[in-house]
């Protein structure tokens, strides 16, 4: 007869020693993983505040940075720039027309650091708007910097490189002048098919000599910049270059009003041509140029914000790693001499992200942003920051960093 027989509640069955082991094993790991998520926490605020004391902190307002005048040492310094605005900004520094480091793509209300290694001089800093006012910084020597550049390495074996990469610009931008010639013969004829057409290839040219172009701040503004760095963004007047017609051609469907856009587009980049030709590049910001246009992808463009209208964004990815590959491809004789473990580091790195965007390709070039898959975009910006990660080994490796 059972215990409910008899008027009693029943026996409650023992559990298993084996769900025994099993809830105290999943109470030790779950004590274990807060244990590493305290200690890690404590960690990070710990490098937080050890890195508080090297950071310069400025904050972008709608109309102005604060401070808008600082003084650093010489060396590596580290910026912090808070987004105090109500829209996405960059921040840049400038040693006259070229830009030193910049930072793209702010998000409102958060922050982002910039790492630069300055030499002693004075320089410009861009804030928010390109209609606000600049700012300056001016960096003072130290020990550390006077002794870097007595140690400068040899500038001869780096005349070839540097010889070829400016025949690299010039031919890259007379087939950038070409092809803007043929899109703005497409849309003078009021062809909308063939200026929507023309556009891709155009826009391609432009990102394989986008690393050099983009170090002239005044030009690359002109013809790249986002509607979002102007007041009115895509109705502001200002707003023109490669970015207004894409807004033209793919989001209002339409060679209205675009002929004047094209026709100053074409001056700039004949003025781009004048001067990427007359500005002479230091050994080192050949590397450090390629670097900056990969972490792009992998931090900012890779989430689609560059091409938002035509959603041409893999092509510019494609052409920006061809131009990275020149670089490469020009310091490889000086990087097989002294480093071949970084060139293997960098050729296995770029062939991944080859690869990743070949997955993409179609018959017609390249698949639209907008089909591809969240995952498909974090792969891509994986790729290209351990591509970034790779070249940043070529200055170390040439004896070039800290100048």
């Amino acid at each position: 007869m059972n215990s409910t027989a008899n008027g009693l509640p029943p026996k409650k069955a023992k559990p298993s020693r084996a769900l025994q082991f099993a809830v105290a094993g999943s109470v030790v790991l779950m004590i274990a993983a807060g244990a590493m998520f305290y200690f890690a926490s404590q960690a990070a605020q710990k490098k937080r505040v050890a890195n508080a004391g090297n950071e310069t902190v400025v904050t972008i307002n709608a109309k102005s940075c604060e401070p808008n005048s600082i003084t650093v040492p010489a060396g590596k310094n580290a910026f912090r720039i808070v987004n105090a605005s109500d829209r996405a900004v960059e921040w840049e520094i400038l040693d006259g027309v070229l830009v030193v480091e910049e930072r793209e793509n702010i998000v409102p209300g958060l922050s982002q650091i910039i790492n630069a290694n300055l030499q002693p001089g004075d320089y410009a800093i861009t804030c928010g708007l390109l209609s606000n006012p600049r700012g300056t910084l001016h960096v003072t020597p130290t020990a550390e910097s006077d002794a870097a550049a007595k140690a400068r390495p040899s500038m001869v074996a780096f005349i070839g490189p540097l010889s070829e990469y400016r025949v690299y610009l010039s031919t890259q931008s007379s087939a950038l002048i070409r092809t803007v010639n043929d899109l703005q013969q497409a849309i003078d004829s009021g062809d909308l098919a063939q200026a929507q057409k023309a556009y891709a290839p155009a826009r391609a040219a432009y990102q394989r000599i986008a690393p050099a172009a983009q170090r002239l701040s005044e030009l690359d503004n002109a013809i790249n910049a986002r509607a979002d760095y102007y007041e009115k963004r895509e109705q502001d007047a200002g707003f023109g270059g490669f970015h207004r017609l894409e807004f033209g051609l793919f989001s209002q469907k339409s060679v209205d009003g675009l002929a004047p856009v094209v026709q100053k587009l074409q001056a700039d980049i004949a003025s781009l041509k004048q001067q990427l030709l007359a500005q002479s590049i230091a050994p080192e910001q050949l590397a450090s140029m390629v670097v900056r246009n990969m972490r792009s992808i992998a931090e900012v463009r890779s989430n689609g914000e560059e091409e938002r209208y035509s959603h041409l964004d893999v092509n510019g990815f494609a052409a920006n790693l061809e131009g990275t590959r020149k670089v490469v491809d020009l310091l490889r004789p000086l990087l097989t001499k002294t480093s071949g473990e970084v060139l293997k580091k960098i050729d296995t790195a770029s062939t991944a992200l080859d690869d990743q965007l070949l997955m993409l390709k179609t018959a017609d070039g390249f698949k639209p942003y907008d089909q591809v898959s969240t995952e498909q975009r974090q792969q891509i910006a994986d790729k290209a920051k351990a591509l970034a990660d790779a070249l940043d080994g070529i200055d170390p490796a040439l004896g070039l960093s800290g100048l």
